[in-house]
């Protein structure tokens, strides 16, 4: 069970002083990661090829300027076939589903996969803006549902939480509860809490890993293999069971 919470949100102004690299590496130190979110945040990046090359370039810097391994477009736009100007490690604006966002459709994943040699780690809840403002719900009760049902899948649990939409004292209060939910979540099962770069990092060694039988035996082999474990699935009735190799 994988579980990513992107700890770390801001629209980048690398002239203010703000973005100096002591501050960065505070961040860091403090076992938090920097990624680049889009440019200016206007929703136009992929308005048109030519203004994305563009933009792509500059983007491409402050990923070099700051060790940024990863990227997450503005508002979740998203034309996954200009990917390969992006020069980041992975990519993080794709929902699993997007009834509510602004771009509809989705990658119907709970699971990263890459596209080309970029890794996209999919956002699998609904955003806090969608879930406050557009649905008027303030409680657990549809983060809660999604959670139990990509964990049912082994899924990867990802959510946005933005700090500007979670000042107001009844919002604070429910992202406090998400945290509490989730940290007993982790203490009652076995559950990954990682950082994108991390997901990043084992999803690359994972897909280097390979299934070999030895005298009848099957074994994982590959660097990181040790961390692997072999599960085999059967089917029981309409849903499959696995059992995981000791």
């Amino acid at each position: 069970m994988t579980l990513s919470a992107s700890r770390h949100r801001s629209r980048w102004c690398p002239r203010n002083g703000i973005t100096s690299p002591p501050f960065i590496q505070s961040i860091r130190d403090r076992g938090f990661e920097v990624n680049i979110q889009d440019l200016n945040h206007d929703g136009h990046l992929f308005r048109s090829r030519g203004e994305f090359l563009r933009r792509a370039q500059k983007i491409n810097g402050y990923g070099r300027e700051y060790e940024a391994k990863g990227f997450r477009a503005a508002v979740l736009y998203r034309n996954v076939d200009w990917y390969d100007a992006l020069e980041f490690s992975f990519d993080m604006s794709v929902p699993n589903v997007a009834h509510v966002d602004p771009q509809r459709g989705g990658c119907c994943a709970v699971m990263p996969y890459f596209i080309g040699d970029m890794l996209e780690i999919p956002l699998t809840t609904i955003q806090d803006y969608a879930l406050f403002h557009l649905l008027n719900e303030y409680s657990l009760n549809l983060w809660k549902a999604q959670t139990e049902l990509i964990m049912k899948k082994h899924g990867l649990v990802s959510f946005i939480v933005h700090p500007d939409y979670v000042i107001e004292k009844r919002a604070q209060s429910i992202y406090r509860d998400l945290l509490s939910f989730l940290r007993q979540l982790g203490a009652e099962k076995r559950i990954w809490f990682a950082v994108p770069g991390d997901i990043d990092d084992w999803w690359r060694s994972r897909s280097k890993m390979r299934l070999v039988n030895h005298d009848g035996k099957w074994q994982i082999e590959g660097t990181g293999s040790e961390r692997a474990k072999l599960a085999f699935a059967k089917a029981v009735g309409d849903r499959l069971e696995y059992e995981v190799q000791a």
